[in-house]
């Protein structure tokens, strides 16, 4: 018979690999697509319109967390047998109250009678070292106590391994019976690899003469708690708490697809050990929308009493315990003094987590939507910390055919000639910078929510002209917030505002209650102000898009514009700062997002230093080749090289780049020759012979600029330019005006 392998590791007679934890079926063979780490992706959620990429984490990501060695299981065990006072309680449910507790001096009781309704109580450990259990399973000591009672380690006799045995502490309490039963039947039926899996179910007789006590045997977890963690967080940093973050959604996924709520997350259940993360202690586990009941979770993570009792235990519940875990988690983790700044990204994490323990209507209403936000907020940290792009199609925002650039990208116009006015030397540069009317259609577009009556309609709705989408969607029978959405978005291209004012308080009133935290009304509502000029109130608007999609790239790109735009108006260094970090943030996750290149390039471009220059060619220069924006950034590189900035005209060094990139640059449709070739060579060479009037010396030879380049070539060239932008002229006049600067620029000998 053939050996079962899996992870290179024989599977040992329970069917579950010991290094991934996951269950090996001969009779179904792992499809090749399936990812065999143990830290499976969580599924999407229903409006994200994001499709899963396999897993994007994998096991990999697991193996970047602090190193946890195994302990020695003997080592760990409990000496002292007393369970803690403070968790002495009559298990009568009428009751309740603390029993056994000392007074006056006197040492408390670990066994005896209630002084207040006369139920009896033990919280002795009723399993002794040696013990044979079940005739199967060897006690070695005590290993833990927790709300319920003793758990014990054992041997397994017949395969050799560590168990723990879990069972109930006071046999009075029928509460405690009732949570173990549950904790029993839901272990007995979970299979997933970050939960503590059952391994059998015993019986085993009360050492008192009563009737035999129940015992869970489960999987022997070892290694430290993610409290011991946090008491002890040396080497932990924040993107090893996200990858924790991961592995116990993953966890609470699975269980929420089985119908069962978790209850009671706090870093002391949850144990990472070796290559594993295992999340523990089911007993507090309950039906989804079963009947209400006392929460038994732990009242410093779970939600307030108030919540539950209007909501019951609900999804959300279980992501607010999430929250508070992972708080204290991320509270610890430190940074490397000198290493890369990842701050922003910390950010992130922070506003996901505040999301997560937010009032109920703001909080994420399932494990997938709080998933696929970390999965962004992960790729942000790491691609700060190592500065490698990991792109991900977004789920809630189309991707944008516009780059927020108002020139910088593009050729100047005949009109920098025409005007009849002298071209000063080193004109003064224009960065492009849209304004915010021009950022507010060029930002991108929230997919259409699926659920909305009208998705299908708008999904096969199509105009490139406002206006007549405008009239495609009167046709629209009934009220849909999305078609406001589109309609807002129509008339702000028309800049007709009132109508969008008209269109958003539309969608307002269709949403009712939740249109205080919608995000897509939000961001409508930034698009507007933006349309009105408005980049302060805009940018309020977009941070609370932000604070509900910590994980997007699009409201960090518009509230870096706003900040950029806000920052000259202003003079404040913080923000300009802060454009320069949620362009960064945007940029080092993804490259397809030119829009923040062009936002780092241009802040560079107003600094007072003299390499602040090449720092923006080198930003720009970045550009993915396959970018629609590829051919924009390459010419934007060219006129930085020949612009007047802040920090100076332009050397003979910047010049002659300018002169070897041009001719490699695809324009007019890929014509060697044609207007915008050019116009952008008559900048070039105008900039050049400029500098040789200043003295300042001659560039590098080249087509461009000539070989060798002297001030009489030169001018021969830039008169050429002038008679080649001359018979591109739109009439008469400019004709002239182009002819007149041609015979200017021309060597007096020839005049």
């Amino acid at each position: 018979m053939t050996e079962l392998l899996c992870c290179g590791e024989p599977v040992g007679r329970t069917g579950f690999c010991d290094v991934c934890g996951r269950r090996k079926v001969p009779a179904e063979p792992v499809p090749d697509t399936e990812v065999t780490g143990y830290l499976a992706a969580a599924p999407t959620t229903a409006s994200s319109r994001r499709t899963p990429d396999g897993d994007p984490w994998g096991a990999g990501e697991f193996a970047l967390l602090p190193p946890v060695d195994l302990p020695d299981p003997l080592a760990g065990l409990h000496s002292d047998a007393r369970y803690p006072e403070e968790s002495q309680y009559c298990g009568n449910p009428e009751c309740r109250r603390p029993v056994g507790r000392g007074f006056a001096g006197q040492p408390a009781l670990d066994e005896g009678y209630c002084g207040f309704c006369g139920t009896r109580f033990s919280f002795r450990p009723k399993l002794r070292t040696g013990e044979r259990v079940a005739d199967l399973y060897d006690v070695l000591g005590l290993l833990a106590h927790g709300g319920l009672g003793w758990v014990y380690l054992a041997e397994d006799t017949q395969l050799g391994r560590y168990v723990a045995l879990k069972g109930v502490l006071n046999p009075t309490d029928t509460q405690a019976l009732k949570i173990a039963s549950v904790e029993r039947d839901v272990l007995t039926r979970l299979d997933h690899p970050n939960i503590v899996r059952i391994v059998n179910f015993v019986s085993h007789p009360d050492p008192g003469g009563g009737e035999p006590d129940d015992y869970i045997v489960m999987e022997y977890v070892g290694g430290k708690t993610l409290r011991e963690i946090h008491d002890d967080p040396a080497g932990l940093r924040v993107e090893h708490v996200v990858t924790y973050a991961h592995a116990i959604l993953s966890a609470l996924d699975y269980l929420h697809g089985e119908g069962l709520l978790y209850c009671d997350m706090k870093p002391d259940n949850v144990i990472h050990g070796g290559k594993r993360l295992k999340v523990i202690d089911l007993g507090a586990a309950r039906p989804l929308g079963g009947p209400r009941s006392r929460s038994i979770g732990t009242r410093r993570y779970r939600v307030e009493d108030t919540e539950i009792a209007r909501y019951g235990l609900t999804v959300r519940s279980d992501i607010h315990t999430v929250g508070r875990t992972l708080r204290e988690m991320l509270d610890v983790a430190g940074e490397e003094p000198g290493g890369p700044d990842v701050s922003f990204g910390v950010r992130s994490f922070e506003r996901l987590l505040d999301r997560a323990v937010a009032e109920f209507p703001q909080r994420f209403a399932s494990v997938a939507e709080m998933a696929e936000q970390l999965d962004g907020v992960r790729r942000e940290i790491l691609s700060l910390r190592d500065g490698v792009p990991r792109p991900a199609p977004s789920g809630n925002f189309e991707g944008t055919a516009e780059l927020l650039d108002s020139g910088l990208g593009s050729i100047p116009g005949l009109e920098r000639w025409t005007r009849g006015e002298p071209v000063p030397s080193f004109p003064r540069f224009h960065d492009g910078l849209p304004t915010p009317a021009e950022a507010a259609t060029r930002l991108p577009v929230p997919w259409s929510d699926r659920n909305d009556p009208a998705a299908p309609f708008l999904e096969a709705t199509a105009a490139t002209n406002p206006g007549r989408l405008l009239d495609k969607l009167a046709t629209f029978e009934g009220s849909s917030v999305e078609v406001e959405f589109a309609r807002t978005r129509a008339y702000l291209e028309l800049n007709e505002l009132a109508e969008v004012v008209k269109s958003l308080h539309r969608a307002g009133l269709l949403l009712g209650a939740t249109a205080s935290h919608d995000w897509r009304l939000q961001w409508h509502y930034g698009l507007l102000a933006l349309a009105k000029s408005n980049a302060e109130d805009a940018s309020h608007a977009f941070q609370r898009v932000y604070d509900a999609l910590p994980g997007e790239d699009a409201p960090k790109l518009a509230l870096g514009f706003c900040f950029e735009h806000l920052g000259p108006r202003t003079g404040g260094a913080g923000t300009v700062m802060d454009a320069w970090n949620c362009y960064q943030a945007v940029w080092r996750r993804d490259h397809a997002q030119v829009s923040a290149a062009f936002g780092l390039a241009r802040l560079r471009l107003r600094g007072p230093r003299r390499d602040d220059r090449l720092a923006a060619t080198a930003i720009l220069d970045q550009v993915p080749q396959v970018s629609r924006h590829y051919d924009a950034a390459k010419v934007a590189v060219v006129r930085i090289h020949v612009a007047a900035l802040p920090s100076g005209p332009p050397t003979a060094a910047d010049l002659a780049a300018a002169a070897r990139l041009l001719p490699e640059l695809y324009l007019d449709g890929g014509d060697p020759e044609g207007q915008f070739r050019d116009r952008l060579t008559t900048v070039v060479r105008e900039t050049a012979l400029d500098l040789l009037s200043a003295g300042r010396g001659g560039p590098d030879g080249g087509p461009v600029l000539g070989d060798p380049v002297h001030e009489q070539g030169l001018r021969l060239l830039l008169a050429q330019s002038f008679r080649k932008l001359a018979g591109h002229a739109r009439d008469e006049q400019e004709h002239g005006v182009l002819v007149d600067r041609a015979n200017s620029v021309r060597p007096k000998t020839f005049r």
